[in-house]
């Protein structure tokens, strides 16, 4: 296989946090490596004792003594026994008045700074509020709330008191959110009665009417407005009511290492969302990790990430205040007024590290936008992308439109461990269309068929080794059935993740999908995302989506759905020429077998494209058992599937 082009090299590397615990290392330990490669292969085989020296590395403040680093087997295995912390300690011990701890922007235009003075006071006061109803410790908080400073303000008030955290985005149906937040059973309900996106305000007042009355556990709502939102049973509260001038005392209770933190759900797209339990001594190591090596956060930087607070990328970039680093947020649209909105952010903020996803990327690619000829980004580090795979073209336009110099720094990871298995790397080059390596501590390896792990070919994502941000395990779980089922059915005692991957010869890795969609057309597989970025090319077509259905007697029937572009057709000369696009940047293999259009794909709430259902539908399968209506942000998608797989059948017969 041809080597990629080499796209971007790192300069000076002296003062990367990655060096500096590897000089550390050399000191403390006697322990030298010659690179990133003998540094990875030491933290996975000598796994209990790379955790243990993070843990002395980041001065990780607690109570009682390490008495085993891990104990048990994955999935049930347990970390730091003997020891007890607090995640939102370890936010506050950054306090300072140097820097700001959050800066926060709109797409209404709005841009202000939260300081660190104010956001532990407001953290304080909510911390009190929350001890005043009545709240102990494992009781559970949850948000229905834009990306804004007091959700984050919240989270650690929550944090602090050993509380346990959830949040969704106010884009959520009503029945999406109720199937999530009633699993957990929460006491208090913080919420805001609209939220703006895309120019338009959406008023959610009723949607929180109906979420209170279908969750009676609700006690308080928290109206973080002008407004009072709830007029049922549980007590409405003004957020501005709880808040007190000057500095609060803000107490820590430090709980042991797999205390739930917060609870992250899955997409639920096969049925009610899997409540993820991630503990504080779990996340906190990871987030350390991967913030301070991976993604090279450094004191003082401003560090940003665009998320909602239903994506755990609003988790994860609370890392940059572990790191000492500013969080930047935005509420609203990327895409409103225009594409340029991020980036015009970058030059007013001066963003040090800007965190997207390859969406957004591409559909920059497409609209032909150039930032770097438009704006002033001289403060730009890095930018950071995922959520899908981003493609060798998303890299070119990286470097071609935006910065020369940027470290383009493309990661995967998932939900499930609130962070990244593989990603950037800021002692290594970057390679078009590769992510650079697997993380520290992550044993990761591609297995093939018959489970044996293979190089440089293409097979399943496993993980041989656990990390302490996997799951602590998911709620109402008892003895770990549906954890096992979702990670360890295809391999027992080894994490599969459900990713189609390759590691190249250099040691990076490129993803090619979801394994569990990926297609299988006579034997041999194909990853979604190579069809897909054929696709992207087509600059007629705005978006689509792939499956491959297999039919009696060994026959296959790979259909590609196109979504066009606003006044395109789907031609037969149109068709031609996404075949050939398909055609000419793989194989002939690649081509679908038909062509068809629609006006829409179906998306979970979460963003993701949703072929495993498409595919069963397409198969007969009873709609409402493969999908979760509830789950997806466009449920009325589906009815175009229903519909043809209804059709082929009758000219069947």
């Amino acid at each position: 296989m041809q080597e990629p082009k080499l796209i971007w090299t790192p300069g000076n590397t002296s003062q990367t946090n990655l060096h500096n615990y590897m000089s550390w290392l050399a000191d403390r330990y006697d322990l030298k490596f010659k690179g990133y490669d003998e540094l990875w292969q030491w933290s996975v085989s000598h796994s209990d004792f790379f955790w243990k020296t993070l843990w002395v590395y980041f001065d990780i403040q607690h109570d009682g003594q390490v008495e085993q680093v891990v104990s048990g087997q994955m999935p049930s295995c347990t970390w730091f026994d003997g020891t007890r912390l607090n995640y939102a300690e370890h936010v506050f011990r950054n306090f300072t008045n140097d820097i700001p701890a959050i800066v926060f922007a709109d797409e209404g235009g709005t841009t202000r700074e939260v300081s660190w003075t104010e956001l532990k006071n407001e953290t304080a006061c909510i911390q009190q509020f929350l001890t005043d109803a009545g709240l102990t410790t494992g009781d559970r908080v949850v948000a229905f709330v834009p990306c804004i400073p007091e959700a984050t303000a919240a989270m650690l008030a929550a944090a602090a008191s050993g509380l346990v955290w959830a949040s969704c985005s106010p884009d959520f149906g009503t029945q999406a959110v109720i199937d999530r937040f009633e699993q957990i059973k929460p006491r208090v309900l913080f919420a805001t009665p609209s939220y703006r996106y895309g120019g338009k305000v959406f008023d959610k007042r009723q949607v929180i009417e109906e979420i209170v009355r279908a969750i009676p556990s609700i006690e308080y709502v928290v109206c973080i407005g002008d407004e009072a939102i709830s007029r049922s049973a549980a007590k409405s509260v003004n957020w501005k009511s709880l808040l007190n001038d000057g500095i609060q005392d803000l107490h820590f209770q430090r709980v042991a290492c797999h205390h739930p933190l917060w609870i992250l759900f899955s997409s639920g797209t096969t049925g009610l969302p899997k409540a993820i339990i991630h503990g504080h001594g779990g996340i906190l190591l990871e987030q350390l990790k991967y913030g301070s090596f991976h993604n090279d956060f450094r004191k003082g930087e401003k560090c940003f990430w665009f998320t909602t607070t239903g994506w755990m990328m609003w988790n994860y970039i609370h890392g940059a205040l572990l790191a000492g680093a500013t969080m930047i947020i935005y509420d609203g649209s990327p895409a409103h007024p225009d594409l340029n909105v991020l980036w015009r952010l970058i030059e007013r903020t001066g963003i040090n590290h800007f965190g997207t996803s390859a969406g957004f990327i591409l559909a920059n690619m497409k609209a032909q936008i150039e930032p770097g000829k438009s704006f002033q980004l001289s403060t730009l580090r890095s930018i950071g992308s995922t959520g899908s795979p981003l493609p060798p073209e998303g890299f070119e336009w990286i470097y071609t439109h935006v910065s020369s110099t940027v470290w383009l720094s493309s990661m995967s990871g998932g939900t499930d461990v609130c962070s990244a298995f593989v990603g950037g790397n800021p002692l290594w080059p970057v390679y078009q269309g590769e992510i650079q390596c697997r993380a520290l501590g992550c044993s990761l390896f591609c297995f093939d068929e018959d489970g044996k792990t293979v190089t440089d070919e293409e097979g399943e994502m496993v993980i041989t080794r656990p990390m302490p941000s996997m799951p602590v395990g998911f709620w109402n779980d008892e003895g770990f059935r549906k954890y096992t089922e979702s990670y360890f059915d295809m391999y027992p005692g080894i994490w599969r993740h459900g990713d189609w991957i390759r590691i190249t010869p250099r040691n990076g890795v490129v993803i090619y999908g979801r394994s569990d969609a990926t297609l299988n057309r006579g034997g041999i597989r194909i990853g979604t995302s190579e069809i897909y970025r054929a696709v992207d090319n087509v600059e007629e077509v705005r978006d689509s989506l792939i499956v491959c259905i297999e039919l009696e007697g060994g026959e296959y029937w790979m259909p590609l759905f196109v979504q066009m572009k606003p006044g395109v057709s789907l031609t037969e000369d149109m068709k031609k020429k996404i075949a050939t696009a398909i055609r000419s940047a793989y194989s002939p293999r690649h081509v679908p077998d038909e062509i068809i259009e629609l006006n829409d794909i179906p998306y979970t709430i979460s963003g993701k494209k949703t072929e495993t259902p498409v595919k069963k539908i397409l198969m007969g399968r009873d709609p409402q058992k493969v999908i979760n209506a509830g789950s997806l942000r466009n449920p009325e998608s589906l009815k175009f599937f229903i519909d043809l797989y209804h059709a082929r059948q009758r000219n069947l017969k």
